[in-house]
């Protein structure tokens, strides 16, 4: 017997059981995506479904690196970030006008130029940062019946429309985070409603956390 193969193929082994036990033991599983900053203004992280309200308003994103050792590692700058328009029913605004496509940052329309506009109302940059921008929507409608005439009930908000933004890293993809918009202001009236939408918002607030003018 070769000693030399031997002892060649017995370290061949032990590198190879070292390479796949470093590999197993502290590779990427998933990735968390969450908001960690609302128009600049720190905020506890949320994911799931978060409000981009106003004209201009932004959202932070952090994406959190879930590895095999138990480790989490922010790989915010590390990932990348990918935004698209969620599909029907939940592509339109409170008017049933299609969402546009949204626009990586230098993409986007000029705010100067007139519509119509081929894509826009998300904008998303390389670091995560989320911002309202023209064309201007209402994603959300107000729900809740008048039932005292001149009365304005109480709004109960349901979503027309959202985006829904991912982080990708090394084959990962995050879990969906979806985006209504309230960057204009809403619709007085709940035309579904019949009579009972009639004047139903007329403050025409947009959503929860009401944004536009």
């Amino acid at each position: 017997m070769n000693c030399s193969r031997v002892f060649a193929s017995l370290a061949c082994a032990l590198l190879v059981f070292a390479l796949v036990g470093c590999g197993a033991t502290d590779h990427l599983q998933s990735i968390t995506l969450n908001v960690i900053a609302v128009n600049g203004a720190p905020v506890t992280a949320e994911n799931g479904l978060v409000n981009l309200a106003g004209d201009g308003a932004t959202l932070q994103l952090q994406a959190i690196g879930n590895y095999s050792n138990t480790k989490q590692v922010d790989i915010s700058t590390k990932v990348t970030y990918n935004a698209y328009v969620d599909g029907a029913p939940n592509n339109v605004d409170v008017n049933g006008f299609e969402l546009t496509p949204p626009c990586a940052t230098g993409t986007c329309p000029n705010p100067t130029q007139p519509p119509p506009y081929a894509t826009g109302t998300v904008e998303y940059s390389p670091t995560g940062l989320i911002t309202a921008v023209e064309p201007a929507v209402c994603t959300w409608v107000d729900t809740a019946p008048v039932v005292t005439v001149g009365t304005a009930p109480t709004p109960a908000w349901a979503i027309t429309g959202d985006y829904v933004v991912t982080a990708t890293f090394e084959g990962i993809v995050s879990q969906p985070l979806y985006i209504p918009v309230a960057s204009a202001a809403g619709n007085p009236s709940n035309p579904s409603l019949g009579s009972a939408g009639e004047d139903n918002n007329p403050d025409e607030l947009c959503g929860p956390s009401s944004g536009g003018s």
